[in-house]
């Protein structure tokens, strides 16, 4: 007879890595709106020489490995690098092997997730709302917040729920920079390969379509999004 897959011990470390998982992908992803937007709206309208290399840089994760983003995350983070050597001056230690590491990393890895789909709503809305509120008298910060963002809305779900979804599946990254540390740095796709390392595979499987399924979903939900804004519904 086989052994039970739903076991004490797989239930309270799948627990434990998917509320890791959740709180990372959730973290990560409000910090990338409230800096992507502004990056965004900086790479839509500004002429500056600078935008082509910034776009690139932003772009590089689709491109680039994970494990090497990784890697030299983690030397930036180490006790050699330089965001390394300034924590430990300021006290903090390193942020290697640990969640703010993890967040740092993910947010690297899933920026591009977040800027381009804003980037391309910011371009295709044009100049005019702006220059219309700019001469009503208001200000450019509060232009933004209050015209230009509320008509890029289906924009930010879309980049929500794609660096949010892309969080949740990430694995070289987080692997590199903060390993595989059950209730500290595990997360899913970490605890998917200690399943698959110890040839625990009925576990395995049960967590993998449990993320198939979980990706599917958002998947669904970006076509919602999408029926809703060709349709112009609020």
């Amino acid at each position: 007879m086989s052994d039970p897959v739903f076991t004490a011990d797989f239930l309270a470390s799948t627990w434990t890595a998917l509320a890791l998982t959740l709180r990372l992908a959730a973290v990560s992803t409000a910090l990338l709106l409230v800096l992507g937007a502004p990056l965004a709206w900086w790479l839509a309208r500004t002429p500056s020489r600078w935008r082509e290399p910034v776009s690139a840089l932003v772009t590089l994760p689709l491109v680039l490995p994970p494990s090497v983003l990784g890697f030299y995350v983690l030397v930036l983070l180490g006790p050699q690098g330089p965001l390394g050597q300034l924590t430990q001056t300021l006290g903090w230690g390193t942020l290697s092997f640990s969640f703010t590491g993890l967040v740092i990393g993910s947010m690297l890895y899933s920026l591009p997730f977040a800027v381009q789909p804003l980037q391309s709503a910011f371009v295709a809305m044009g100049p005019r709302p702006m220059e219309v509120a700019l001469t009503l008298g208001a200000r450019p910060l509060d232009a933004f917040v209050s015209v230009a963002l509320p008509q890029v809305r289906h924009a930010l779900l879309t980049a929500a729920v794609l660096s949010f979804a892309h969080t949740l599946g990430e694995f070289g990254v987080v692997l590199m920079i903060g390993g595989n540390i059950p209730g500290q740095t595990q997360v899913l796709s970490t605890l998917i390969y200690g399943h698959v390392e110890a040839m625990d595979y009925a576990q395995a499987h049960v967590l993998a379509g449990g993320m198939a399924l979980l990706a599917f979903a958002a998947l669904l939900g970006l076509a919602w999004i999408r029926r809703r804004s060709e349709k112009g519904v609020a």
